[in-house]
């Protein structure tokens, strides 16, 4: 499970957020998660609470927010969901696919004071 590497690489970087923009608290994170990304979120959240044990954010609420996968079809140039379609073309079933969306992962937001 990647993920809790994920998480610690994401705490990480919110605790120099912290000290940049000298926050005391962070109160919530706001992730977002590409369906093609290959972070499992529900993994993510599982993990979250053991990562920030005894941290400055182990009170922090974690928010995860999913973008669509995206692809487009090489041979037509649909658009489409390729979770949704099991990655063939709903078109032409073709299969040489574009990821046009859905690889992201990033912090979207931080709350704090």
């Amino acid at each position: 499970m990647h993920e809790l590497g994920v998480v610690k690489a994401v705490i990480q970087t919110v605790e120099s957020i912290m000290v940049q923009e000298k926050l005391e608290t962070v109160q919530k994170i706001v992730l977002e998660i590409g369906e093609l990304s290959g972070v499992v979120p529900a993994y993510l959240e599982a993990c979250y609470p053991a990562a920030v044990y005894n941290t400055a954010m182990e009170h922090t609420e974690l928010a995860i927010e999913t973008i669509p996968g995206m692809a487009r079809c090489i041979r037509c140039n649909e658009l489409f969901r390729a979770y949704e379609q099991d990655f063939i073309c709903p078109h032409c079933g073709g299969k040489d696919l574009e990821a046009v969306s859905g690889k992201e992962l990033m912090i979207k937001q931080i709350v704090g004071y």
